[in-house]
């Protein structure tokens, strides 16, 4: 598992020029499906570590009434609110080239 709290992406939106993506692909189409894919990979691993976290301070009680606010468990929804985008840290690796990808297709010419 990839440590994402250590990645170097950006944390706000960044102006990219779309030809250095198909550098390694030799198609800008191919790269951004390999990139999206990863996005998604990241934030369902992102979203089964905050739950787990999260459910350590889950209380389950019937009445609606009673809302405990704890301390412990904001200050963990707002270190994972400051986190790269699950987008700008697939697009860090795909440039890094940590992503691993394959074209079944192309292989077999």
């Amino acid at each position: 598992m990839v440590d994402f709290k250590k990645t170097n992406a950006e944390v706000t939106t960044v102006t990219r020029d779309v030809r250095q993506l198909d550098v390694e692909t030799g198609n800008v189409y191919e790269a951004v499906a390999i990139i999206s894919k990863r996005a998604n990979q990241i934030s369902a691993e992102l979203k089964e570590e905050l739950q787990g976290k999260l459910n350590e301070f889950a209380t389950h009680t019937d009445n609606l009434e009673e809302v405990f606010e704890n301390r412990e468990q904001i200050e963990i929804s707002k270190f994972y609110e400051r986190l790269p985008k699950p987008a700008n840290i697939a697009i860090q690796e795909f440039m890094d080239k940590k992503v691993y990808h394959r074209n079944p297709a192309k292989e077999g010419k």
